[in-house]
């Protein structure tokens, strides 16, 4: 019977977490990682996203600083198209829709506007926003569309990104990218997506927040 309510609560995070909605801090097999590029002038890196791909392409000029698989919106929450720019970055970002209700050892998932309790909620690590209510941040990229417009990225993956991006960064969102046949064809992509969540008591601390892998970004060859 506690293992069928455990069950249920995960279920119930997973359904409540808005664009972060799924796992976002895996133990299982979370060895997905990327390497990230120094740019020469940071004022010429540009963000594309291929949303047929499910690839972030991190590029300055012609040449890839990083290049990894993404998780994008779900039909009937799509991640908007189009040319936008970094707006703002918080490292420790909560969701203002959807986390948790909190009322001394009981925490259950809500939405802010639903908790009975003090609502804290759902991280979002490494948040980059583009457009207001949507952004890059750390979560489980699925590989199927699986948020609620947000752009997920690896755990490993995302401080990275955020070390590249820059209020004022453009970023263009398209169904496809050029990059998609060269680069983009044989992207190595996370298997650990499906792997649980920490509990809720880790969720709504700042131990859901973990210090980002060492170095974050490296010299180009």
């Amino acid at each position: 019977m506690k293992r069928l309510l455990t069950l249920t609560a995960l279920t119930a995070v997973a359904l409540l977490t808005g664009c972060v909605n799924g796992p976002v801090h895996r133990a299982i097999r979370s060895n997905y990682n990327v390497t990230a590029y120094k740019p020469h002038n940071p004022d010429n890196v540009r963000i594309k996203v291929s949303l047929s791909n499910h690839a972030v392409y991190v590029m300055e000029g012609d040449t890839p600083l990083l290049v990894t698989a993404v998780a994008i919106g779900k039909p009937d929450h799509p991640t908007p198209t189009g040319n936008y720019r970094i707006t703002n970055k918080i490292p420790k970002k909560r969701s203002g829709e959807y986390g948790f209700s909190v009322s001394g050892d009981s925490i259950h998932p809500a939405k802010a506007s639903e908790a009975s309790g003090h609502y804290v909620g759902f991280p979002m690590a490494w948040w980059c926003e583009f457009t207001p209510g949507y952004g890059f941040h750390e979560g489980a990229v699925w590989p199927i569309p699986r948020t609620h417009g947000c752009l997920r990225l690896h755990k490993n993956v995302a401080p990275k990104f955020y070390a590249l991006a820059r209020p004022g960064t453009p970023v263009n969102i398209a169904q496809s990218q050029p990059e998609d046949a060269t680069i983009g064809k044989d992207i190595k992509r996370p298997q650990d997506y499906a792997d649980p969540d920490p509990a809720n008591s880790i969720l709504i601390s700042d131990r859901a927040f973990t210090a980002p892998p060492e170095p974050l970004l490296v010299d180009r060859p």
